[in-house]
């Protein structure tokens, strides 16, 4: 399972109940699960079981939020382990931060198991799901979480929230007083952003307040949502995320500085404009971003919705 970025909300006694012991399939092969929605999960396999051939799924705690498509992306917290000795691989409770996966297959993306059962499950549930190597990782497997090619694997999915490719920008009141001489932008879905000749290369990160929010701030150690188009000195555009759709990307991570930090403290909502020199300062215009930012959310782990 790739991180990057990484899933999601509610919990429900009675769902959690009978899905212990619960089982789908010619085998009974599905695992049980304890815990509730937002806590990490315990997850047993029964003594020689064996896992289907097949994907199997089943929606241990059903959520009242919006359903999930294929393309959205999607924040939730998780657990992913071997069916062999459920062995954990990955998981974001530990981490105390959820993660956000585009739910597509490829690049970028998500294993195709992911694709096929939590597409049509909505916003609040906990999914468990045990996919087959041909809906994992393949004969290849993943070496580096200790995955072989022969695997099935079983993932308990807490689903917190999840964003369509054209997701609407939320309201907010534009500044009205912008100091002189700054990139201009233009236009609300994918903006246009341009520096003017003349402009001054920044010499330290300069964060101005476009338009402002009335979300909660920005927090450290929460996953916020974006979109965002990246700039250099000359106008080119660097970096966008307007074609493929939002993304999460945390804030204030130990160990993962980022210019998104500097969102801290920001209402949700807002659009930002972002002014930033290169690591080592130089005078190439190119190595000078300017980068205009849409906050479309921000979320803690699941248990906070619990």
């Amino acid at each position: 399972m790739r991180r990057p970025a990484v899933l999601i909300v509610l919990a429900l006694l009675a769902a959690l109940l009978s899905a212990c012991g619960s089982g789908s399939g010619s085998d009974g092969s599905l695992p049980e699960v304890k815990g509730d929605y937002g806590s990490k999960p315990k997850i047993t396999v029964a003594k020689g079981s064996k896992p289907s051939k097949s994907l199997e799924s089943e929606v241990l705690v059903e959520g009242d939020g919006k359903e999930v498509a294929k393309g959205d992306l999607l924040v939730a917290d998780y657990l992913g382990a071997t069916y062999r000795g459920t062995k954990t691989f990955d998981n974001s409770y530990d981490r105390g931060s959820p993660a956000a996966f585009t739910l597509k297959s490829g690049a970028g993306g998500v294993i195709s198991g992911w694709v096929k059962a939590l597409s049509g499950a909505t916003v609040g549930s906990r999914v468990l799901l045990v996919a087959p190597p041909k809906d994992g990782y393949g004969k290849a497997g993943n070496p580096q979480a200790g995955i072989k090619g022969t695997d099935s694997l079983v993932f308990v999915v807490d689903l917190i929230a999840a964003y369509g490719k054209k997701a609407p920008l939320p309201k907010s009141s534009p500044a009205t007083e912008l100091a002189d001489g700054l990139p201009t932008v233009e236009g609300e879905a994918d903006p246009t952003l341009t520096v003017p000749e003349g402009t001054d290369l920044p010499k330290a990160p300069v964060t101005t307040i476009l338009s402002e929010g009335t979300g909660t701030e920005v927090a450290k150690g929460k996953l916020i949502v974006v979109q965002f188009t990246a700039v250099d000195w000359t106008g080119k555009v660097v970096s966008s995320t307007w074609k493929d759709g939002p993304r999460g990307v945390p804030v204030g991570a130990e160990g993962q500085p980022s210019p998104f930090d500097l969102l801290e403290g920001v209402p949700v909502g807002s659009r930002v404009l972002l002014q930033l020199p290169p690591p080592s300062r130089s005078d190439a215009a190119e190595e000078n971003l300017a980068v205009v930012i849409d906050i479309l959310g921000q979320h803690g782990p699941a248990k906070e919705k619990a």
